[in-house]
């Protein structure tokens, strides 16, 4: 995926519609206003279970990075898109341009990678999305996932982004539910620990399992210099 693909969104802080199009499905509506907003409650039970360092993969305009850093955590973003990374600079939040599946600072030590709005679908490829954040993680870290709805069921292809008559470049992309996220987290060597539900959202908390015995600790991790 380029950082071409939601440049027009990420431009757009107004209420025009801005659309993910399946190449054989139902497009659906981008929530635009909501990335460049502040933190909201649903991003709040995320943030309650972060303890530690944290990675925020995807970050677009840097609300929840912000909502992490705010609470006192360590916290990178991490986005394929240099306006997506100026943005989160500007709120106040540190953040790198970079391909989450390339080289990122403090790989194996960190407490905790979040992946919100969707984020799952980048790369086209659950598994291998999960397995790369399970690499990031510490022996004791975990993944924050949204997921879609129960009953929404799996989906991998191509999309692109429409805004008003543009239209973007197509990229692989992929949507994941709750029902099958235990079978792809399995896969990529994770395991729920817990689905929980904000008002219309749903997330899953995953783990990586670790040596018995072994001490569990927070990670230390120095960001990079703006």
């Amino acid at each position: 995926m380029t950082g071409d693909s939601f440049a027009a969104a990420l431009r757009d802080r107004g209420d025009n519609a801005h659309w993910l199009v399946p190449a054989d499905g139902l497009r659906r509506r981008l929530p635009v206003r909501r990335w460049h907003g502040p933190a909201g409650m649903a991003e709040a039970a995320v943030v309650t279970r972060c303890t530690g360092p944290t990675l925020d993969l995807g970050c677009g305009p840097g609300r929840v990075t912000l909502a992490l850093t705010g609470a006192g955590l360590t916290t990178l973003g991490v986005d394929v898109s240099a306006r997506a990374v100026a943005l989160t600079r500007a709120r106040g939040a540190v953040a790198v341009r970079a391909d989450l599946f390339g080289p990122l600072p403090a790989e194996g030590r960190w407490a905790h990678v979040v992946l919100l709005d969707g984020n799952i679908g980048i790369g086209g490829d659950p598994i291998a999305l999960l397995r790369r954040c399970r690499a990031l993680l510490g022996p004791a870290g975990t993944v924050l996932v949204e997921l879609e709805p129960p009953g929404s069921g799996t989906w991998q292809g191509q999309v692109h982004v429409a805004s008003g008559r543009h239209r973007g470049p197509t990229f692989r992309w992929a949507w994941l539910d709750t029902c099958a996220v235990s079978g792809t987290a399995a896969a990529a060597g994770l395991a729920v620990g817990e689905v929980f539900r904000s008002g219309r959202r749903w997330f899953a908390e995953l783990t990586r399992s670790e040596r018995p015995g072994a001490p569990r600790r927070t990670p230390t991790v120095a960001l990079p210099q703006p």
